[in-house]
């Protein structure tokens, strides 16, 4: 496993970051959510992504727990604030001084942890003074709940403005967590260059594109039982927009570029995203612990300019690239 500084900073992770969105503590059984964590310590993997909102605080629960006995310094652990969480009520979403002040140690007493690595806000909240919300972060750095302060999904300008703020209030933004795979592209033309600008890197999820990347779903044939296409609870709604004949076929066109880069379509799919350096690590889950070590070993591989032309030629044509996809909901109920 090969490891990267998060941003400007001292600060390294994981190439590869294990997430626990949309499986641990929802689709998949506590034993196994903990076996697939235990896959990702036996795989080199060391930073470890949830969130309050996962599975309304079960997964943070289950990552606590499966990570106990780990020595705390020899991990990295990322959780995230906004989304609605417990009863939801008008303060259990957002973020307000009181819902992050509160969340804070919530995800904390659940993580089974004195403080996080990484604390993200997850959407930017267009209802809360971003003054606020940046003197609430600070406020938690300086109590040690949060060493280090990062975000999700927010546009160029939003990291400028609230990379400003962080510093005149003496801590640092390093962090900005987006979608980005081959077939969405949103962030290369105005969030990359402000990050870099900035010192903010990008921890990234879905590289695979919510498994379409992996080569298993094919054009006109049944979809594979038990795969996220077929789950009701919210993985058939997210994959949903690349489930077109024209993307499948031309992600079956990956195939041959992966066989000759000695790689398996997961594989692939992990290093493309690994290729941008503001990219710090790509989050992979997994459903079944195999899973973990095969993605794993997209780590320290390096794409020649070929194979990286293949495959825009494969698929480039039909990624999503429009900056404008890069945002947070409306409404904090969006």
């Amino acid at each position: 496993m090969d490891f990267r500084y998060l941003g400007n900073s001292g600060f390294k992770i994981s190439e590869i970051t294990f997430g626990n969105w949309l499986t641990h503590g929802s689709q998949v059984e506590n034993d196994v959510a903990t076996q697939c964590v235990r896959a990702a310590l036996d795989a080199g993997i060391s930073t470890f992504d949830t969130a309050d909102v996962y599975a309304n605080t079960a997964a943070e629960t289950l990552l606590g727990e499966a990570l106990k006995g780990e020595r705390r310094q020899s991990i990295e652990i990322f959780t995230k604030v906004f989304g609605p969480t417990g009863p939801k009520g008008k303060n259990d979403v957002g973020l307000s001084r009181k819902h992050i002040l509160e969340s804070i140690d919530g995800s904390l007493s659940r993580l089974q942890t004195d403080y996080v690595d990484l604390y993200q806000a997850h959407r930017y909240d267009y209802e809360t003074p971003l003054e606020e919300t940046m003197q609430a972060f600070a406020d938690i750095v300086r109590q040690g709940k949060a060493l280090y302060i990062g975000v999700s999904e927010w546009t160029a300008e939003q990291l400028r403005n609230g990379h400003a703020l962080a510093k005149d209030l003496g801590f640092q933004l390093i962090s900005n967590q987006p979608q980005y795979s081959m077939l969405w592209r949103v962030i290369e033309e105005e969030v990359v260059p402000a990050s870099e600008e900035l010192g903010v890197s990008q921890i990234v999820w879905s590289p695979m594109a919510q498994g379409v990347l992996s080569g298993k779903y094919l054009p006109g044939q049944p979809l594979p039982e038990g795969s996220r296409a077929t789950d009701d609870k919210g993985g058939a709604r997210m994959i949903q927009r690349w489930m077109r004949d024209d993307v499948l076929a031309a992600v079956q066109e990956l195939r041959p570029v992966a066989e000759e880069a000695g790689l398996t379509m997961p594989q692939l799919a992990v290093a493309w995203v690994l290729q941008n350096p503001n990219v710090a690590s790509a989050i992979v889950g997994a459903s079944r612990p195999e899973q973990i070590a095969d993605a794993a070993a997209a780590s320290g591989v390096t794409l020649e300019p070929e194979i990286m032309k293949r495959i825009d030629d494969a698929v480039g044509s039909l990624a999503e690239r429009d900056p404008a996809q890069t945002k947070s909901p409306a409404t904090r109920e969006a």
